[in-house]
C-alpha cells in the first residue's frame, strides 16, 4: 500500500511513501496515522504538544487543551485560543468549570459576577 515504485532495496527494505514507514512500509510514519491510510495527524500547533498523534490521530493536548487535534480549551479553562483557567468561587459557584466561550461560571443564587465572586443587590453573606 505504501511502498513507491521501485519496490524494495538489495536487503528486502522497501522505499515508502513518505506517510508511511517501516521495512515493508507496514506503518504510517511519525506525524501520521490510521494505517493502512496514513492520514497526516492536524494537531493544532497551539494546542498540541507537538504534531505526533496516536495511531487513531488523537494528539497529545497541553493541559488546558482538548479535542481530538486540541483545537479547543479543556474543561475548566475557557477563550480558545488562549484558554485561560475559569478561576471560579469556590463559594459561589456550582462547579469549577466555566462556559468555554466566555468564561462566565455558573452562579449559586443570590450569587453574581463572572466568577460568581459578588452577592447580587440586597443580598449579603457567600453561602456554605
Amino acid at each position: 500500500v505504501g511502498t513507491l515504485p521501485g519496490g524494495c532495496d538489495s536487503l528486502g527494505r522497501c522505499f515508502c511513501r513518505t506517510e508511511f514507514a517501516g521495512p515493508r512500509c507496514e506503518q504510517c510514519s511519525p506525524g501520521h496515522h490510521s494505517y493502512p491510510h496514513c492520514y497526516a495527524c492536524s494537531c493544532d500547533s497551539r494546542g498540541a504538544v507537538d504534531n505526533d498523534c496516536s495511531p487513531a490521530g488523537q494528539c497529545r493536548c497541553h493541559a488546558n487543551f482538548a479535542g481530538h487535534t486540541c483545537n479547543q480549551c479543556a474543561l475548566g479553562f475557557y477563550g480558545y485560543p488562549s484558554c485561560t483557567p475559569c478561576q471560579c468561587s469556590r463559594e459561589g459557584s456550582l462547579h469549577s468549570t466555566c462556559d468555554q466561550e466566555t468564561g462566565q461560571c455558573s452562579c449559586r443564587p443570590r450569587v453574581t459576577g463572572l466568577r460568581c465572586d459578588s452577592c447580587v443587590p440586597g443580598a449579603y453573606g457567600f453561602p456554605h
